[in-house]
């Protein structure tokens, strides 16, 4: 077969995966027990009723209730055993781990590009440690992407101007592969990254060899300066700008009598839609950004932000 080997089922590299497997086989085992015996009537009954055989014809009514009772209380049995495997998965999918690695990604006709907390930066290659949860915080600088990891049976969209979330924890070391699951145009095909699950150790490694002058926090801290963000949101500037010491996290009341928490959506508009949600009590003058830097670089800012999440603001 000159080596060739066709996979049937995706790898598994997550317990996740494999819960998700077991569904799967308890949904196709109950389907098939309800399915089967209606198939296998139907193809008896096919032949022993066709033209010309000599068989009773007459229909009989007959009442018997503890069969049909029988047939409503086992499939909504079945259905509530399904019911509660896939909230259980649902819910697990959906509340990552507070100490989970977070990871920033950002979807771009036709790649994925990774960047890690201390600093380094990868395209369509994702490192991650084995045993270890990964939040991925993503985003989309054009169309609409779908990051799917078939071998954690795994898939989150990747949406313009809005972030999601996906989270993960591979148990086993390997290389696995990473699709756009939604057609974003016409290279969509090859739109591909390889997951590289490593040991904790090869992981440390890989991140001191990778390299990284300072963290995302840092990076964001100089950009903070760079875009002059500092003149307006220090205890010394002339302009009244809200501190963003301790801001990441916490409720923020809005100009319009709303109140919102200051997380990465919030803190991302204000950056790039600053009149979107101006925060009650301060003069609706914040500039747009939207023009000056990408994704890559709100990330960084929000990170710095993120950074501050801990320390005091200084009193006025």
């Amino acid at each position: 077969m000159n080596g060739t080997f066709i996979r049937l089922w995706p790898q598994t590299a997550s317990h996740y995966a494999s819960q998700v497997d077991t569904l799967v086989a308890t949904f196709t085992g109950i389907m098939l027990l309800f399915v089967l015996p209606a198939v296998v009537c139907l193809i008896v009954f096919t032949f022993r009723y066709r033209q010309g055989n000599a068989v009773e014809r007459q229909q009989r009514s007959q009442d018997n209730h503890l069969l049909e009772i029988t047939w409503i209380v086992l499939p909504f049995l079945a259905s509530m055993v399904l019911f509660a495997l896939s909230a259980r998965l649902f819910f697990e999918a959906h509340t990552p781990p507070a100490d989970a690695l977070e990871i920033q990604v950002t979807g771009k006709q036709w790649m994925w590009k990774f960047q890690h907390p201390e600093g380094q930066r990868e395209l369509n290659v994702l490192h991650v440690p084995a045993g270890r949860p990964v939040l991925l915080n993503m985003i989309s600088e054009d169309a609409i992407h779908s990051f799917y990891l078939p071998a954690l049976r795994l898939k989150q969209d990747v949406l313009p101007g809005r972030y999601t979330q996906l989270w993960f924890q591979a148990d086993k070391v390997g290389s696995y592969q990473a699709f756009c699951a939604e057609f974003c145009g016409t290279d969509h095909s090859t739109m591909l990254a390889t997951l590289e699950v490593q040991t904790p150790t090869e992981h440390v490694r890989w991140l001191a060899s990778a390299g990284s002058e300072s963290s995302m926090a840092a990076q964001g801290s100089v950009l903070f300066r760079q875009l002059g963000c500092s003149g307006c949101h220090s205890p010394s500037a002339a302009v009244r700008a809200p501190r963003l010491e301790g801001l990441y996290g916490r409720p923020v009341p809005l100009a319009d009598g709303n109140i919102t928490i200051a997380d990465d959506g919030y803190l991302r508009d204000s950056i790039l839609l600053p009149q979107k949600q101006v925060a009650a009590g301060y003069a609706p003058i914040m500039p747009t950004f939207s023009n000056l830097i990408d994704e890559e670089g709100v990330q960084r800012l929000i990170a710095y932000i993120k950074s501050l999440a801990n320390t005091d603001p200084t009193d006025d």
